[in-house]
């Protein structure tokens, strides 16, 4: 432990000096520690995603992370940020992960590397991008061609932006990780070479390790690669699991660490008392073992790239665009009183008289006033050009990732009936004659509504939207969005459709109107506000019904009145002195047209009751939460 202190010293000094330069060093298993030029090195780090944080904002919560105490950060790399479409790669602006890394290293911090193409993380379709769905074969997480072929392209991408900044070449990349959890998806070993080969002749000539829960380790973990524990930090069954699975020998390294949870739709804001795991943390730093916490930062899932869960014991479950976690450092990058906890626990494992450096101040905040949305527009006045066809096609027939898309179809009046939206992925708004009579549900096992149509031809609209894409599981080859079957009504299938894209990546094409619209049916209003001063903020939602937030063009994410995400968070990074532009589509209330701001977050909570006992093979969570 000595040695580890001395370690952690010298980084501190590194942090101090000039780290940004980027001096040569070397990193290896011990058995029992890692190596850090050849002297025993304790990670202690946290996970925070480069998307999930506005570029901008990147070395501030840096500088955060510094004040906690961690030595190193842990980041996925999103598949479908990076390759949207197929063959077309973009590495720019907030998708720079090389530039994410190297703030972090200007900054005094190691870097944990997780480029795995699937990456769970309560993202869309678990990281991958939707076209691979349109590959016909193709598997996910498997040994089929296609899809060895696009990893590998998509790989050695990653590689050309990230392999120079591992450690042995220079830069802060400690170890990267391949595959993720697999051992809760299959038990392949092959599968598991053929990823190690791929990442090695990526460029990833470094130390290459396995993470997955303790029930799962066995199945997912590669002979001869580290094998990293997630949920699991009991020290003396954290170097057991590890023992038995790597020739009886460390490192110890808790690859997640949940000092807290995610939200999904419709259920309670999830908080983990610090002080439920402030002793837990000592214990394992105590016993020398590497820990990564997961998240120490959550940040927001932007736009519409948050994931859902769903499993044979539960329904589907799409998480919520704020990704606060209930994270030692909240959504807006500020210190919790979780933070300060750790960041005690931490210093007491620093030599005598080796202060951590001082913890910013809390971000500026201000309060947006309210806002009237004076400009208008019907969604069903928005619509591209039609694609059509005898029966409904997904979003992937489409060639359509994320939001919406409008079914139209015409019916014979006078008549009444149920109608039925086989295998419905995820949410439906159904219209009559551009007047919205109902809505269908994926979450509640909602498939079918009773409809009684007036006389004469009818217009039928059925706006589905996209909720997420499973990210867990073995639904991953499962999903496709839209009506993803057949539409019937009174049991007879509806045919002769035209379909609208409306995947919303902005509103530039819009045309919005001041005269006042009798709204009956989703609406996309427009206003603004001026600013003379800057800082964080938060649109409260709690009086809309079901939508989207723009703010001078930044899609902020979706709102739900069903909870417990009640606010948008507004980071002071994208708002300017002078006017600004708001835009909200919104789905059940088209009367609402005022919006306003508040100085912190609203959200639904129950504190839950919470363990860590490992779940069965192949559930999740890990972390078990009982109301």
């Amino acid at each position: 432990m000595k040695k580890t202190i001395i370690s952690f010293l010298t980084f501190l000094s590194l942090g101090i000096t000039g780290f940004c330069q980027a001096p040569k060093h070397t990193f290896a298993l011990g058995d029992e520690a890692f190596l850090l030029d050849g002297k025993p090195f304790q990670m202690i780090s946290g996970e925070m995603h480069y998307p999930r944080v506005p570029r901008e904002a990147w070395r501030a919560r840096m500088k955060m992370a510094k004040a906690m105490g961690l030595n190193t950060i842990g980041t996925y790399v999103f598949w479908n940020l990076h390759e949207p479409q197929k063959g077309k790669f973009d590495f720019s602006g907030n998708n720079d992960v090389a530039e994410f890394v190297r703030i972090a290293q200007q900054e005094g911090l190691w870097v944990i590397l997780r480029p795995s193409p699937y990456v769970c993380a309560e993202w869309e379709f678990g990281g991958y991008p939707y076209w691979l769905q349109n590959e016909k074969g193709l598997e996910v997480r498997s040994k089929e061609a296609q899809y060895l072929k696009e990893y590998e392209s998509y790989i050695k991408e990653v590689g050309r932006q990230l392999a120079p900044l591992q450690i042995n070449h220079g830069g802060n990349i400690l170890m990267v990780q391949i595959e993720n959890e697999y051992g809760s998806y299959g038990s392949d070993k092959e599968y598991l070479g053929i990823n190690q080969k791929l990442f090695k002749e990526a460029g990833f000539d470094g130390l290459l390790y396995t993470c997955d829960p303790a029930p799962d380790l066995v199945a997912g973990h590669l002979p001869g690669l580290l094998p990293a524990v997630n949920g699991l930090d009991n020290p003396a069954k954290v170097k057991k699991i590890i023992n038995e699975n790597h020739d009886g020998k460390g490192p110890y390294y808790i690859a997640e660490w949940y000092p807290a949870w995610f939200d999904w739709w419709g259920t309670a804001h999830h908080t983990i008392p610090a002080e439920r795991y402030a002793g837990r943390l000592d214990s394992v730093l105590a016993a020398g073992i590497s820990i990564n916490m997961y998240m120490f930062h959550g940040g927001t899932t932007r736009a519409f790239m948050n994931g859902a869960n769903f499993k044979d014991t539960s329904p589907y479950e799409p998480q919520t665009s704020s990704y606060d976690y209930d994270a030692p450092l909240d959504e807006a990058g500020n210190a919790t009183p979780k933070f300060m906890q750790f960041r005690q626990v931490i210093q007491k494992h620093l030599p005598a008289g080796v202060q951590l450096p001082d913890v910013p101040a809390a971000k500026p905040v201000i309060t947006i006033p309210a806002v009237k949305l004076t400009q208008s527009v019907s969604l069903l006045n928005t619509l591209p050009a039609a694609k059509e066809n005898i029966s409904p096609l997904t979003f992937e027939d489409l060639h359509q990732d994320y939001g919406f898309v409008l079914y139209r179809t015409v019916l014979n009046g006078s008549q009444s009936g149920q109608l039925k939206l086989k295998e419905l992925r995820d949410y439906a708004v159904i219209m009559i004659n551009g007047k919205k009579v109902g809505t269908l549900d994926r979450r509640l096992n909602q498939d079918s509504l009773y409809l009684k149509l007036p006389a004469g031809k009818v217009t039928l609209d059925i706006l589905i939207e996209n909720l997420g894409r499973i990210n867990f599981g073995k639904y991953l080859l499962q999903n496709k969005k839209g009506i993803t079957q057949q539409a019937l009504l009174n049991g007879k299938i509806l045919q002769h459709w035209k379909m609208y894209s409306l995947p919303f990546h902005d509103l530039s094409a819009v045309k919005f109107s001041a005269a006042r619209q009798n709204a009956q049916s989703p609406i996309i209003r427009k206003g603004g506000f001026k600013l003379d001063k800057l800082g964080d903020t938060y649109l409260d939602m709690s009086n809309w019904g079901k939508g989207v937030v723009w703010v001078n063009g930044h899609n902020l994410g979706r709102y739900w009145g069903i909870g417990p995400q009640q606010t948008l968070y507004l980071p002071v990074e994208w708002l300017k002195k002078g006017y600004n532009d708001v835009e909200v589509l919104e789905l059940l209330k088209p009367e609402q047209d005022q919006l306003a701001g508040v100085d912190k977050p609203i959200l639904d909570v129950v504190k839950p009751q919470i363990s860590l006992k490992p779940k069965a093979k192949g559930s999740k969570p890990i972390l078990q939460i009982n109301y």
